[in-house]
């Protein structure tokens, strides 16, 4: 089995403790690190993806895979050089003001990433100013996810993307999410696209980018 089929099989089984040094192994072989990269984690990424949308695996299964890769990519971050990993642009996601979740918003985040975006998480409860603020000091923003749980909190979630789309800054996408968010609200509330699920966000992502 070559190394990268070996990282392939430690992502997708969420092995964290033996990922970085089957990286470093691979680096050591001569291995190209956007090779171990793109062939051993961002497919396998987009694979596990696939399972999840399909139902043969869950969301334990896909949140210790994406933990695995997180720790893949560290030990291979400083050999990318440039921006290798944030090779798509930047996404930032946050959870909407009034609401508290952050399981759902951490897992897109983690799908998000391992496509091969630089993600900047602005945590949990977070009012429309707050996302503009980090929309002007990373212009070079592709995709901006709104995350809510709660119903009570679908009128905050219409408040921001409003305000997103009025701002005045150009050349972003925004998506949104979340348990009571349907595609119907979505297009309601001028959101440019809607996700049932993590696996999906990831792809949407990638789509709306491009």
């Amino acid at each position: 089995m070559s190394k990268i089929q070996e990282i392939a099989e430690a992502i997708e089984g969420g092995k964290s403790k033996v990922i970085g040094g089957l990286v470093e192994e691979a680096l050591a072989e001569g291995i190209d690190p956007l090779k171990i990269l793109n062939e051993g984690m961002i497919a396998t990424m987009g694979v596990v993806g696939e399972k999840f949308k399909k139902a043969e695996i869950f969301v334990p299964e896909m949140l210790v895979a994406a933990r695995a890769m997180k720790k893949g990519v560290e030990v291979l971050k400083p050999k990318l050089g440039g921006n290798a990993t944030g090779a798509l642009g930047k996404c930032i996601i946050g959870t909407v003001s009034g609401d508290l979740h952050d399981i759902g918003k951490n897992l897109v985040a983690m799908m998000i990433e391992s496509t091969g975006f630089e993600v900047i998480d602005l945590g949990v409860d977070v009012p429309a100013d707050k996302f503009i603020e980090a929309l002007k000091a990373n212009p070079d923003t592709k995709i901006v996810a709104v995350s809510g749980l709660l119903t009570t909190t679908m009128p905050s979630m219409k408040d921001i993307v409003g305000a997103l789309k009025s701002s005045g800054i150009k050349g972003f996408k925004v998506i949104c999410g979340g348990a009571p968010i349907t595609q119907e609200f979505a297009n309601q509330i001028g959101a440019d696209g809607y996700s049932p699920d993590a696996a999906s966000a990831a792809v949407l992502a990638k789509q709306l980018a491009a």
